[in-house]
């Protein structure tokens, strides 16, 4: 059959291409199919074709492509399963004249490109850096900063140009190499509505985006701040004193020593156009007497450090390893002048890391945060970005030296950067306009793979403003903060200025508790999002992405821009404007398809409809899919393990699958496949009954959790009649003791409680519900809302007498269910009548009308 088919194609023109026919040359012109929707095109009029990787391309050894190619009189045809490739034989350079691509992805939709065509529907990737930028434009300027093009566009396809990029070598550490000939190299993606597969495909040729350290998504502290040994030791004790979970310790530039004797910052510039100061490798003495000890000390407290570099100066002569460097690099010392640095030298950037960085990395330092703010370009190499190459130096360098999962903190320096992450997106100015543009820019990255942007949270310095207005806003910086926890890293950072204090102890009431509250979600959402980048890694689509990944049909998606989702189970949609009367307003686009719940009021709202919904300071607008199970922590102080407890939170109980990732956490044998997946299933059965199966899990690692307690919790539920684990009844315990179940009345949570899980086997949890329920829908942001509501009356309830008993008996639901659980449905049913009535009997006493009116508002009357 297959023998037969070949026949006809033949007869027809067509040829089926073996792997090794591919590429296909035609004179001086070559075509390689990579992928189904991918092909290179390149042009070189002495057919000299560049076999070499790129900066962007470094893996075009792929498996074949099935195609077939067919000569139609001057016409050259290529065909992949939805790409048509027509070039005139032999007619030169390409042209709209000799060269067409149609791409196919499904009989109602054909995208046809030729070259020269304009692609007007791009959807952008990503720009350098925040620095001054107030909202979306610099201060400096009048029009919004332009973004670099991405690679997924509304038109459906797009053309990266790789002609004029750099090549590698195939030296022991590669290095950068320039091209001879420069004529045309492109490659063309055809995607349509597909992005996702866009991107997949793009990681096939220019790289995984890697899995960063586990520890990267806990909480970093950074301020811009003459730190001592003192101060970070006490810093550290504060976190401690509060029960604040941390990570990274970031120690801005005052670390080092800028001339030899003091820690002065002078505004002017030396010789190579850096603010003088900037550069240093030599620690500062004065502030910290032993850095060996306080290195040891931090790294006892299950703590990472990264230390700030400019190294744009080179080598001073104050240095401590001056003179060494200037001898291995043949350095005339005399004049005692900076030896220039030069990051295209091959010499010079072996030397630094041997002799200068690796020494100190050696004592303790986890990684660098890169801090390149000067000239764009190598001096040596034309057009080499500065930013671009040493991100790769860094990483790379990292990656050969120790056997540490290698991360960077720098910025962002072009196509082929995702391979280098972690991003620092640099010195925004403190507004709401500011937090409003970062939402947009982050998900907006993930255009270019670019998806572990870490952002200055709460701003980095004042802008234009008078200075009585200099002081922390303590809403925006908490509206900031919760933001945070849903962006792909979680920093706070500040400029050097004392009226940033940004330490949450130096906040106080509802603002404390909501930043404490932030913290604490970003670390039990830690085994969710970490789970989340190891799909990153899997397949190019990053933590926070565009909606249009997922709804690429809907005009909202595109619209709505600081709407995202952040993994594949939550919708995000920050509060980027100041509350009135306490509360803040945005507007949701809720997608068809599922029904989606609103975590902080308990709220299932259904999907197809845009809405406006109002917050309290302590909520944030996250919808989470119906029916979805996040993995999550219980309370940890740190990412530094695997925690060997877990929650399996479940939304509106449903049919679902969840996944939950493990592995090391620090090295790089999860490349190799040391790690583990465990599959979370839930079915929802005729008869209301919910059954949730955790499956063995899949893989291994060394020193893996071999048992765990685990603890599923079926938010916002109603109570059940009857739970059963592995087929043994559960018994209610409201302690929290043992294999038992209980019931959270604060959060109408179902908690089901499996002590020493053997990870490697099934167990299976059923629940059995009442065959009629009452309705608990949104009560649980009710409950929240009228708490606020009756600590306002009664801060203005000046009667000796006792305020009404309904609206203190109303108040105490969540008491009344964890007292009298048996009670439950006809308390919830008194709760639903009495809560409408609550705002009428307020305004009937004798409390000032302004109040009443203040506690409608929260009542949502």
């Amino acid at each position: 059959m297959k023998k037969l088919l070949v026949l006809i194609l033949a007869l027809c023109g067509y040829f089926m291409i073996p792997a090794q026919n591919n590429p296909v040359t035609d004179g001086n012109a070559r075509f390689t199919l990579l992928t189904p929707h991918m092909v290179r095109m390149e042009y070189d009029s002495t057919g000299k074709f560049v076999d070499s990787r790129s900066f962007v391309a470094i893996n075009r050894d792929l498996p074949a492509v099935s195609f077939t190619k067919k000569q139609q009189g001057k016409l050259l045809i290529l065909k992949t399963s939805y790409l048509e490739i027509r070039y005139k034989t032999g007619s030169g350079k390409f042209t709209p004249e000799n060269l067409q691509i149609t791409y196919s992805e499904n009989p109602n939709r054909k995208i046809v490109w030729k070259p020269g065509m304009k692609n007007t529907g791009n959807l952008k990737g990503t720009f350098r850096t925040l620095d001054g930028l107030n909202g979306d434009t610099h201060v400096d300027e009048k029009a919004p900063k332009e973004f670099e093009p991405g690679l997924i566009s509304r038109d459906g396809w797009y053309v990266i140009d790789d002609t004029n990029n750099f090549l590698f070598d195939n030296s022991d550490w590669s290095w950068v190499q320039e091209r001879r000939n420069k004529e045309t190299d492109w490659y063309f993606m055809g995607y349509g509505s597909n992005y996702k597969t866009a991107l997949k495909e793009f990681t096939v040729i220019s790289g995984k985006v890697p899995l960063p350290p586990r520890y990267a998504f806990g909480y970093w502290w950074s301020r811009y701040w003459n730190y001592s040994d003192d101060e970070i030791r006490d810093l550290v004790k504060k976190f401690n004193q509060y029960n604040i979970p941390l990570d990274v310790l970031v120690i801005d530039m005052d670390w080092h020593l800028t001339d030899g004797v003091s820690f002065r910052k002078e505004s002017k510039k030396d010789e190579f156009g850096q603010p003088i100061g900037w550069t240093g490798y030599t620690w500062n003495k004065a502030l910290f007497p032993d850095p060996d000890q306080l290195l040891s000390w931090i790294k006892e407290n299950n703590l990472k450090t990264t230390l700030n570099l400019h190294p744009a100066s080179g080598i001073a002569p104050y240095e401590e390893k001056y003179a060494e460097f200037a001898n291995a690099m043949k350095f005339d010392t005399i004049g005692h002048k900076n030896i220039p640095f030069e990051a295209a030298d091959k010499k010079f950037m072996t030397n630094l890391f041997d002799i200068v960085l690796n020494p100190i990395r050696d004592k303790g330092v986890d990684f660098w945060w890169l801090d390149w703010q000067q000239w764009p370009y190598s001096k040596t190499i034309a057009k080499l970005s500065n930013t671009w190459w040493l991100n790769y130096c860094f990483f790379t360098e990292m990656e050969r030296q120790t056997t540490k999962r290698p991360m960077l903190y720098h910025r962002w320096g072009g196509l082929g950067n995702h391979r280098y992450e972690v991003g620092f997106s640099g010195d925004m100015i403190i507004s709401w306009k500011s937090l409003e543009f970062q939402p947009y820019f982050t998900s907006t990255a993930s255009n270019v793979l670019y998806g572990y942007w870490s952002h200055d949270l709460g701003g980095h310095m004042f802008g234009n403003i008078p200075d009585d207005l200099k002081k922390i806003d303590p809403e925006m910086y908490t509206r900031w903060m919760q933001y945070g926890v849903f962006s792909p890293m979680f920093r706070t950072h500040s400029s050097k200025d004392p009226r940033l204090k940004k330490e949450i102890w130096n906040f106080t009431g509802d603002y404390f508790e909501a930043l404490q509250g932030a913290i604490r979600l970003r670390y039990d959402l830690a085994p969710y999002i970490y789970t989340m980048a190891r799909k990153t890694y899997d397949t190019g689509i990053s933590l926070c992405r565009p909606m249009y990944y997922d709804y690429p049909e809907s005009e909202e998606a595109y619209s709505l821009k600081t709407e995202y989702m952040f993994g594949d189970d939550l919708l995000v949609v920050p509060v980027t404007t100041p509350s009135v009367n306490n509360l803040s307003t945005v507007k949701v686009w809720l997608p068809s398809g599922t029904d989606w719940y609103e975590w902080s009021t308990g709220t299932l709202l259904k999907g197809g409809q845009t809405l406006e919904r109002r917050f309290l300071l302590n909520e944030y607008p996250v919808y989470v899919k119906a029916g979805a199970i996040l993995p999550m922590n219980t309370e940890v102080k740190n990412l530094q393990q695997n925690n060997t407890d877990l929650i399996l939170k479940v939304f509106a109980a449903g049919n679902y699958t969840a996944k939950l990732y493990e592995d090391a956490g620090d090295n790089n044998d999860y490349q190799k496949n040391a790690c583990t997946f465990t599959t979370i299933q839930s079915v929802k059965e005729a008869d209301g009954t919910f059954k949730l199966t955790v499956l063995p899990r899949e893989g291994s690692f060394p020193e893996m959790i071999q048992k765990r307690n685990m603890e599923v919790q079926l938010y916002g539920s109603v109570m059940p009649d009857k739970v059963s684990l592995n087929g043994v009844e559960l018994k209610y315990d409201s302690e929290n003791k043992g294999n038992s179940w209980g019931y959270s009345g604060n959060q109408l949570t179902v908690n089901i409680r499996a002590h020493q899980v053997d990870c490697s086997q099934k167990t299976e949890i059923k629940v059995q519900f009442p065959t009629q329920t009452v309705d608990v829908n949104g009560v649980i942001g009710k409950m929240s809302r009228l708490k606020k509501a009756v600590t306002l009356f009664k801060n203005n309830w000046f009667d000796g007498a006792p305020i009404p008993g309904i609206i203190s008996s109303t108040n105490q639901l969540d008491v009344r269910i964890n007292y009298q659980p048996t009670h439950f449905e006809a308390l919830i049913r008194d709760f639903n009548l009495q809560y409408p009535q609550i705002g009428d009997i307020m305004d009937s006493t004798h409390v000032a009308k302004s109040v009443v009116s203040d506690c409608r508002m929260y009542l949502g009357k």
